[in-house]
Order: C-alpha cells, then structure tokens, then sequence
C-alpha cells in the first residue's frame, strides 16, 4: 500500500510538471539590449544624443510592439516608441541593428532591431516629415535692446487751487415753548378710623328703661 501511495505521488507531480514547463516555456522574454552610439543617432519623435542606452521592451504581454530606451541603469525613460513587427529569414545569434540611409548631415535612424535567435523583430517607422535635425546646435544670443535715452519730463505746471466752500451756516428755529407739566391727581380721601366704641350708648340705654320702669311702678 505505502509503495502504491508513492507511485500515485509521483505520478501526479509528473502531471503537474508537463502541464507547467510548456506555460514557462510559452512565457515571452523582456528583450534588453545596451547600445552605444558614437554619433547622434534618430528614433521616432527624437534625436538621442551620443552616449550608452538601453533598448527594452517594458511590457512583453500586452504591449510587444513598444520600445523603450533608457538611461544604462533603467532609471530614466528617454522615449517609448511604437513599432511594428519585421521579419528576418537568417537568425543570428547577436543582436542586429540595421540604420535607415538619410541624407548627409542627417543624424543616422535605425529602422530595425532583431533579438539574437529571433526571426521576428522591431521596426521603427518614421513620418513622412523626414528625419529630425541633428542635435540643436548653440544659437547666438539676440543683441541687446537699444534702450533709448530717457527724454527729459517738464516741471509740472501748478494747478490752482479753489478755495473750499464755506461750512454750512446753522439757523436758529425758535424752541417751541415747553409743555406744562402735568398736575399730580388728588390723592383719595381717607377714612378715619373708629375709636369709640357704641357700649357706653347701648348702657346708657338700658339704664334709662331701667329708671323709667321704677318710676312708672312706684305711680302705680
């Protein structure tokens, strides 16, 4: 059983390993190569000028027809040019660059770039404008402005002066008279209070029936 168990193993890693070698091999390469021109040389919109630079192909999977070129350390992109495919019949094992013929004076152009053992490669296409100007040489400065001599001003003349308008005169309104101030209200009438007392009056009273009752008995 355990024999049987490593055979299934091995047999599966087996199946796994074809299908992953043809995807690795299907897999395109970023074509690099380091140029060096001795002379200012033309791609597509540019003249580059001498120096050693770097031919990539940035993104082999979805952009195969742009070509970039770089500084020596890939840390600066000069120019990404599109291209179309060109095909060769003798391979070589080294890169091939072939120049396009320009007219004297004109900095030299390629116009293809093979890959070493590649039957398909790069061409360049250029506008119908033809080739750029060869590196910009120093043009002279413009000669200074001539400024002209400052003309003398004359002295302003002085303006005359108008002398403000009087301040506004103020006329006196007579104060209507004042209004009389009004009388205070008379105060209400107070209620004196009560300090006798009716006891002594009803008293008296009965001291009165009282009498006359004794007296109208003793008559009798």
């Amino acid at each position: 059983m355990k024999r049987l168990s490593v055979l299934s193993i091995v047999t599966c890693l087996g199946f796994v390993a074809v299908g992953v070698i043809p995807a690795l091999q299907a897999d395109p390469v970023k074509h690099a190569t380091r140029v060096t021109f001795g002379a200012p040389t033309e791609i597509p919109g540019m003249v580059l000028s001498p120096g050693t630079y770097v031919m990539k192909v940035p993104d082999p999977y979805t952009h195969r027809d742009m070509v970039g070129f770089y500084n020596p350390d890939e840390s600066h992109l000069y120019k990404l040019v599109r291209t179309i495919p060109a095909y060769r019949l003798n391979v070589t094992d080294k890169t091939s660059i072939t120049f396009e013929e320009r007219a004297n004076g004109a900095p030299e152009a390629i116009h293809k770039w093979f890959y070493p053992d590649d039957h398909w490669g790069y061409e360049f296409v250029y506008s119908k404008a033809g080739a750029l100007p060869q590196v910009a040489e120093a043009t002279p400065p413009p000669p200074p402005a001539v400024t002209p001599a400052p003309q003398p001003q004359p002295a302003p003349q002085p303006v005359a002066q108008t002398p403000p308008p009087p301040p506004p005169v103020e006329v006196a309104q007579a104060a209507p008279p004042p209004a009389p101030a009004p009388q205070p209200a008379p105060a209400p009438a107070q209620e004196l209070p009560k300090t006798a007392s009716d006891y002594p009056l009803v008293l008296s009273a009965g001291v009165l029936l009282l009498a006359g009752g004794l007296w109208l008995r003793v008559k009798a």
